[in-house]
Order: structure tokens, then C-alpha cells, then sequence
């Protein structure tokens, strides 16, 4: 079980959104299609991304130009 150190290091949607260059909904999206992988955290469960998770997704650059235009996971 995760503790709240690490829960702090992790990334909020927003945060995502930001470095990805998207909309929180986009995220979200990406986040139930399985193309990112999200923990939830908290009573409301709230949406919390690994850095390490996010940097990967950004060294695929090829799969995030897929990702926009529609073509993964189809």
C-alpha cells in the first residue's frame, strides 16, 4: 500500500495535462483506454500518474502522434 510520500511524488491529472500539451479530459480519456496508466488515490479516487509512467509516454513520440490522431488502441 502506497503511503502519502509517495502519493506526493506521483503526478495529478493537471500536472499531466500540462506535459503532455492536453486537455485534463484527454487524460482522462487516455487514462480508461489503458494508453496511460493511472493509480487511484483517496476516497474520491482521484486519478495519480508516475512520473516515470509519463516519461516513457514521451519518449514514444510516434505513439503519442497515433494517440491524437486516433489510431491506437483500435
Amino acid at each position: 500500500m502506497a503511503n502519502n510520500k509517495d502519493i506526493d511524488a506521483m503526478l495529478t491529472i493537471s500536472q499531466v495535462a500540462h506535459l503532455l500539451s492536453v486537455h485534463i479530459n484527454t487524460v482522462r480519456r487516455w487514462s480508461n483506454q489503458g494508453i496511460l496508466k493511472a493509480y487511484r488515490v483517496g476516497s474520491r479516487g482521484d486519478r495519480r500518474f508516475q512520473r516515470e509512467d509519463i516519461a516513457n509516454f514521451l519518449s514514444q513520440g510516434s505513439k503519442i502522434a497515433e494517440v491524437r490522431e486516433g489510431k491506437a488502441l483500435r
